[in-house]
């Protein structure tokens, strides 16, 4: 991004990201781009954005058994394959708008001399040893099979996936040895290899365990580690750390610098995360003082839930064998997987959107972002489907936030005296204006709350709360009735547009780490600079501050264009299949572009949208709709007051902060169970779309979710982790959609999904067996395992 290179600036916080190396045998597809580089984007660019002085540091790895693999399918050299790959990832990335510092590889001088560094060092030390292992030789292909070479069963019985590779079994997870694997086959000739001995080098993982404990029980609470990292590394620890080998007989790799191995070539897990290193020299010969500097430099790293043991045990027990005063990582943020319609992304077997694809749909990089961002799989498995990609561009970018920012910019664009000349109007009195008051409390609550979020790589839930504050600029603009101002108190409606309009200056801000090339537009339309800055996070407090009266914005246009359903279903059956099945398919949409250019969103749709604040996507009658819990709106709620019911004694009646402002009076049935002062300022889930009904004279216009014991003595609260934001929605993998309004009672949706709610031997509130999710993590009870809920 830069010519000249950054280095940490004492009394500033250094930050180092890194994003893990994607592979370069093929394309990345859409899981890979939100996985790792996509989201270590956005994190860099909010930093940036914040005034910190940090660094984002990526590239491809590129040795290994999978490159020689794929050299042979395309008759050519690794080196040619690596040079094809890294060009075509490298166009992707810049594509997606993604802000590399650096983006290198890993086939370089540069990462021969810092991992053959690190090898004398863990040599000298004494953590290295000698060991004769037994590997599968192929005698029909004359050679030693490398890991990914062979495959075969999982021997593990719980699994026992048919095709999990050598190293890894890609359905369970596990670490394997190629010995380990039943009924092993060789990838490239099917046939059964026999087992020879051979030496190798391996790491003694055993004599690290105790630096390597302590740095972990530290640096996850400290640094603040994804629940899923954590419990990866903790089944890693439990399992019992072993020595691993470390060098491979290929030829495609960093030589081993040692007289009896220097045929022999370092183990790709071994060399790829040092690649994050050499990759840093690469930028600035002043390397270390980003790498070996922990005191003043806070390492921040990005990945699938695949990587997470290189990531937490091998690349720190690497570095803490050196004795060298390494920056470690301090944070660790770990993806999911995102499923594609009925399956899993795969890359071996071209299923899903890959990078080079998404150019071909004309659907503009902000659209993706967003859309990738929002469907972020932070706490479990997400899908991507076309028909839900089409809802959030609806109703999410075209009917809440590009109506907001095209209703305001296209306001003061008008003639006057129709409008405002295209001139920011001075708004003497915003301060004593009671609904520019309260907007401004509440987007300076929604800020702060942002900032929080983005502090602690809660991505998808900053992102959501950008969002929230362009629906509260729908509603203020509703609010205020601005149309019917400029006719009757055209004072008023000058504060109220001059704040509206450094609100979008403000989303224009907050959005620039997810959809960067938005921002630019705005920018633009607004006839700005392009300087996005957040140091100063009392802004929000002063909206009608932030532009000047007196400056002429620019030319606004519309911000986002409608796909429409014939589109959507193009490109739902154009990227149906594996790449192979495509190719084999004569099925082009060569117009689809030049329809895409040409769709707008009719001008009743616009009114529509704006009415509507945020507005909402089509939706099935609730009549005709199938029971699933997308039909439920539960949300996470906070007890504000309970009280024993004046005329009951077995019921509390309670005020709930349900979000949005919204206070509901609930009757449960818990006096019985849990105590009054246990009752005040809990964390709840809470079942909003019930039918309201009377007990005892007061009105319950929702329902508290608790779990009961088996044998009903005992009942307890389902809590949603202390972090999670009241008025977020509990959702359930793969049960996406809008939930009904009211439920019918006759149509017995609640009652029919109740029979399957229950807490699992780990005391998480799931349905069926899919846990209760919030941004924050999952919703549990305090002891009752195999419970029911209601």
């Amino acid at each position: 991004m830069e010519d000249v290179p950054k280095l940490p600036i004492p009394g500033k916080r250094n930050i180092l990201i890194t994003s893990a190396l994607p592979y370069v045998n093929n394309v990345p597809h859409l899981g890979n781009i939100i996985g790792c580089v996509l989201s270590a984007d956005v994190y860099a660019r909010y930093c940036r954005l914040r005034g910190y002085n940090a660094i984002y540091i990526c590239g491809t790895d590129e040795y290994g058994t999978a490159t020689e693999t794929k050299a042979l399918e395309e008759n050519c050299t690794p080196k040619e394959i690596c040079d094809k790959y890294h060009a075509i990832h490298k166009e992707v990335y810049e594509w997606f708008d993604i802000s590399f510092d650096k983006f290198g590889r890993t086939s370089t001088p540069e990462q021969t001399e810092v991992c053959q560094a690190i090898f004398n060092k863990l040599f000298e030390n004494n953590f290295l040893s000698e060991n004769t292992m037994q590997q599968l030789y192929c005698d029909t292909c004359q050679k030693f099979l490398a890991d990914r070479l062979v495959e075969g069963s999982c021997p593990f019985p719980e699994c026992n996936y048919d095709s999990a590779r050598g190293d890894q079994c890609e359905k369970c997870g596990k670490l394997l040895n190629p010995t380990e694997l039943k009924d092993p086959r060789c990838k490239v000739c099917r046939t059964t290899p026999r087992i020879r001995d051979t030496d190798h080098l391996f790491i003694e993982l055993p004599l690290l365990k105790d630096r390597l404990e302590k740095y972990i029980e530290e640096t996850s609470v400290t640094g603040s580690w994804s629940q899923n990292a954590i419990q990866t590394t903790k089944a890693w620890l439990k399992e019992g750390l072993r020595q691993r080998c470390i060098t491979r007989d290929l030829k495609w790799g960093v030589p081993v610098p040692h007289e009896k191995y220097k045929d022999k070539v370092f183990y790709v897990w071994f060399d790829a995360p040092i690649g994050y290193v050499s990759i840093t020299s690469c930028y600035t010969s002043e390397w270390e003082k980003w790498w070996k500097n922990p005191e003043n430099v806070e390492l921040y790293q990005f990945m699938g839930k695949d990587n997470v043991p290189f990531h937490t045990v091998m690349f720190p027990s690497t570095q803490l064998g050196t004795g060298e005063n390494w920056t470690l990582m301090k944070t660790i943020s770990v993806t999911e997987y995102l499923n594609y319609e009925d399956g899993k992304f795969s890359k071996s077997k071209g299923v899903g959107v890959f990078g080079n694809d998404v150019k071909d749909t004309n659907i503009p990089v902000e659209v993706w972002r967003y859309y990738l961002l929002t469907n972020r799989p932070e706490v479990s498995d997400t899908l991507f489907t076309w028909t839900d990609l089409q809802a959030k561009l609806t109703g999410e970018l075209l009917n809440n936030l590009g109506n907001f920012v095209n209703r305001v910019l296209s306001f003061i664009a008008k003639p006057e005296p129709a409008g405002y000349g295209s001139v920011i109007p001075d708004a003497p009195g915003a301060e004593s204006h009671p609904l520019t008051q309260s907007l401004a409390k509440d987007v300076g609550k929604f800020v702060d709350e942002y900032i929080k979020a983005m502090e602690k790589v809660k991505l998808k839930q900053g992102l959501k709360m950008a969002m929230t504050i362009s629906n509260a600029g729908n509603a203020y603009l509703q609010e205020t009735q601005f149309w019917k101002l400029f006719k009757e108190d055209k004072p008023s409606c000058a504060i109220v547009i001059r704040t509206a309009a450094g609100l979008v200056y403000l989303l224009a801000q907050l959005l620039e780490p997810f959809m960067p090339s938005f921002s630019r537009e705005v920018f633009k339309q607004l006839n700005l600079p392009l300087k996005f800055s957040l140091s100063d996070e009392g802004i929000a407090s002063r909206l009608w501050e932030i532009l000047p009266p007196g400056h002429r914005i620019g030319t606004p246009q519309p911000l986002f264009k409608e796909l429409k359903d014939e589109e959507m279903q193009q490109y739902k059956d154009k990227f149906a299949g594996s790449q192979s099945d495509r190719l084999a398919r004569d099925v082009v949409a060569a117009d689809m572009a030049e329809q895409l250019k040409k769709t707008k969103l009719s001008e009743a749709k616009k009114q529509k949208a704006a009415s509507k604040g945020a507005g909402k996507s089509k939706a099935q009658p609730d009549a005709t709709r199938e029971i699933t819990m997308a039909r439920l709106d539960i949300r996470v709620g906070k007890i504000l007051k309970a009280e024993k019911h004046p005329n009951a004694d077995s019921l509390y009646v309670e005020q709930i902060d349900v979000g949005g402002g919204e206070i509901r009076t609930v009757v449960s049935g818990l006096v019985k169970y849990i105590p009054l002062e246990e009752m005040q300022n809990r964390m709840v889930c809470v079942l909003c779309n019930l039918k309201p009904s009377k007990m005892r004279d007061i009105m319950s216009q929702a329902m508290v979710l608790a779990a009961s014991s088996s044998d009903g003595s005992k009942v307890e609260l389902v809590e949603p982790p202390e972090s999670a934001v009241i008025g977020e929605r509990v959702r359930f993998a793969g049960h996406e959609g809008e939930p009904d309004d009211v439920l019918n009672p006759k149509k017995k949706v609640w009652e029919t999904l109740l029979v399957d709610l229950n807490t699992n031997e780990n005391l998480v509130a799931c349905y069926k067996d899919l846990p209760f999710t919030t941004d924050a993590g999952v919703c549990k009870v305090s002891s009752i395992s195999n419970g029911t809920i209601r």
